[in-house]
């Protein structure tokens, strides 16, 4: 699957122009039929940029696709999180017009911080959006894992929910117990940030600047230095034989958990796509290969 994060925001730094339309373009063309955006992914005065990024580069193809998108969490208001039955039904009809869809595959809710942001009215606006076929199934987007997981869990065991959407890779590991439940209950698993915000690509290094307003600007150089650091003892754990790279190595990873369903990538260039592309087609990394980067397992650096 492929994220739009980036493509409608300067999260990760800027977009070339035109580079999304040949980014997706490539998607399509390699196979990925999963794409996943948002009303937040968008700038501070327009909401959505990335839905209207896609559904352009998508044109008549975006039948063969399924898309992703959330509610509770605009780029004009990103805060306090809105999960009411009103901000179900206008952010879920203002995304299909973005989007030029009259189907939303997955509708999630986009990481709520805690279970009293959740209104007592949204399930049923959910559900008759479900019945109306405005949406297929109903998703939460995991953010503050501790103080959620819970929430979502029940979420699941009562079926509100069809799949949850979880950060997940060599660095972050907390929400395998979440994934536990899902299996359980029989929904389905995305993985986001499976290359840590770049930190599993290789190409940040221990002196690296990051552009302000972009997400890892948050970081000091000491922390930059960690993330590097373990990044480098995961690589020599994990890269070998025809896993040819770290950021092969990481999705490999990734898709060998048990239930997970799909993994994300947030490239923003079509070349960025080449080591998920090989990650998906390459035999499960070994028992031994597993072992060592449990070894490896100093902490949880935490979700974005």
């Amino acid at each position: 699957g492929l994220g739009t994060w980036a493509l409608g925001t300067g999260i990760y730094g800027e977009v070339e122009k035109g580079s999304s339309d040949r980014l997706i373009h490539h998607a399509l063309d390699k196979g990925i039929n999963f794409f996943d955006t948002a009303p937040l992914y968008g700038t501070a005065g327009e909401d959505g940029t990335a839905e209207t990024i896609l559904s352009k580069a998508l044109g008549k193809r975006e039948s063969s696709v399924l898309v992703s998108t959330k509610f509770g969490r605009t780029a004009t208001r990103m805060n306090p999180g809105r999960f009411t039955a009103l901000e179900a039904r206008t952010s879920c009809e203002a995304s299909l017009r973005r989007l030029g869809r009259e189907t939303m595959d997955i509708l999630f809710f986009h990481s709520p911080f805690s279970p009293a942001e959740i209104a007592d009215d949204v399930w049923d606006a959910l559900d008759k959006l479900r019945d109306a076929g405005k949406v297929r199934f109903i998703g939460h987007s995991v953010s503050l894992f501790q103080e959620t997981a819970p929430m979502s869990a029940q979420w699941m065991r009562d079926r509100k929910i069809d799949v949850v959407q979880v950060v997940l890779s060599p660095f972050n590991r907390e929400s395998r117990s979440l994934i536990e439940t899902a299996m359980a209950c029989d929904c389905g698993v995305i993985a986001r940030e499976c290359l840590a915000n770049g930190f599993l690509s290789g190409a940040i290094a221990r002196d690296t600047v990051f552009p302000a307003g972009s997400l890892n600007a948050r970081y000091s150089p000491e922390e930059i230095a960690e993330r590097v650091d373990y990044a480098e003892q995961l690589s020599a754990a994990m890269v070998s034989g025809a896993v040819s790279s770290l950021p092969q190595a990481s999705y490999r990873w990734i898709l060998d958990q048990p239930g997970v369903s799909l993994a994300l990538s947030g490239a923003k260039h079509p070349d960025e796509l080449t080591d998920p592309l090989k990650a998906s087609s390459l035999e499960p990394l070994s028992p031994a290969v597993h072992d060592r980067v449990e070894s490896l397992h100093l902490h949880d650096f935490g979700a974005a």
